[in-house]
């Protein structure tokens, strides 16, 4: 499982060839579509349609989670306090990706940091 934090949302609606040759190489790997927390929305949109117009398209390309269950929240939770860094959605994002999943993320240290008390969580940096 593939789960996109904020700055890897906002890398891939870029439309560039560089970010359409990633997708097709996800896709060919299995990994599409990639998991969004909504969490993760409040970082990467303004709020303003028309200047997030090219990430909501993108966004319909991804499985958005709309609910964060109380005991996803709890290991974030967890993780978040063991780790002493990264935010509560960065928090999120790892915990979605447990077991086995890979974080895609443009700032990997904070969720490197959270994915070292993961189960097997690997975090790639875009």
């Amino acid at each position: 499982m593939l789960i996109l934090d904020s700055g890897a949302v906002s890398r891939l609606s870029e439309r560039t060839g560089r970010t359409a040759a990633l997708i097709q190489a996800l896709r060919r790997q299995g990994l599409w579509p990639p998991v969004v927390p909504s969490v993760v929305l409040t970082e990467c949109l303004t709020g303003d349609g028309s200047r997030d117009a090219a990430t909501l398209r993108f966004l319909r390309t991804c499985e958005v989670h709309e609910r964060v269950p109380v005991q996803l929240a709890r290991r974030a939770a967890s993780l978040r306090f063991r780790a002493r860094h990264g935010s509560a959605v960065d928090a999120i994002v790892t915990a979605s990706a447990e077991p086995g999943g890979t974080v895609l993320t443009g700032d990997s240290e904070d969720l490197r940091a959270l994915a070292g008390y993961a189960y097997d969580v690997t975090v790639e940096q875009i």
